[in-house]
């Protein structure tokens, strides 16, 4: 069995030493509202990158620890059944080699905006147990169902079919009163343009009785241009002679 020597053994620990330096820990915490208590059991965030998936389950402290995470850009998810919260951006920065320890950036993001187009970066906030992350937003519950619309009396008089029939109600009604109150004077006025008025001969008929045509002498030209009848001093063209019949020849 070949032993590794001293000097591999040395060069592998420096290896997972670099290793472990190059790596760093995320830290992500809910807000207040929703309550986390309130949450799912199956409530997690995912880190995200190009070529790498991490996932953190919801901690008894309510937060998502993701550790050993490397340098790079990051898209961070907040997965729950029942309420949904604005996706991050984290930036981890590599640790220089005179040990400072690697910066770690957010930033609110949405669905299709420019990667570049950062805005402005969160701010860090320090937990109960000394470390610092970032707080994710809530953006509201989830609906799954649209809920079933009551029955309200309102909704009904709203309707437009409903508002028309109670103004022609009132205008039937009021419109009597109406003229009834009106002076001597003004309500001969209006009797006397109604009936200049050519419809009413049309919509008014006397019981059971067959009348001419009202739109016989009826001149639509001159009652839009505003002028009285035609005076009746032309006479009517006289009647056509009747043309002889052409007779058939007999054989």
């Amino acid at each position: 069995m070949h032993l590794p020597s001293a000097g591999g053994l040395l060069a592998l620990a420096h290896t997972i030493a670099a290793a472990a330096a190059a790596t760093t820990t995320v830290t992500l915490y809910l807000p207040g509202t929703p309550a986390p208590l309130t949450l799912s059991a199956r409530t997690h965030a995912t880190l995200t990158s190009l070529g790498a998936r991490l996932s953190a389950p919801l901690s008894d402290v309510h937060t998502f620890v993701f550790r050993n995470v490397t340098a790079g850009s990051y898209l961070v998810d907040v997965h729950s059944p029942t309420d949904g919260f604005a996706p991050l951006r984290v930036d981890v920065s590599e640790e220089a080699e005179d040990g400072v320890v690697a910066k770690v950036e957010a930033w609110e993001t949405f669905r299709g905006n420019d990667w570049d187009n950062k805005g402005e970066a969160l701010a860090l906030r320090k937990g109960s147990d000394g470390s610092s992350g970032f707080e994710v937003r809530a953006l509201g519950r989830k609906t799954y169902f649209m809920e079933r619309p009551k029955f309200s009396l309102l909704s009904i008089l709203m309707n437009p079919m409903i508002l028309m029939g109670l103004v022609s109600m009132v205008i039937f009604v009021g419109l009597p009163k109406l003229v009834e109150n009106m002076d001597p004077e003004t309500r001969a006025e209006w009797e006397a343009t109604q009936k200049e008025n050519p419809m009413n001969s049309i919509l008014s008929s006397a019981g059971g009785q067959q009348q001419a045509n009202p739109l016989g002498n009826f001149d639509m030209a001159a009652y839009l241009a505003g002028s009285n009848k035609k005076e009746s001093g032309s006479s009517s063209p006289a009647p056509a002679e009747a043309k002889p019949k052409n007779q058939g020849v007999r054989r």
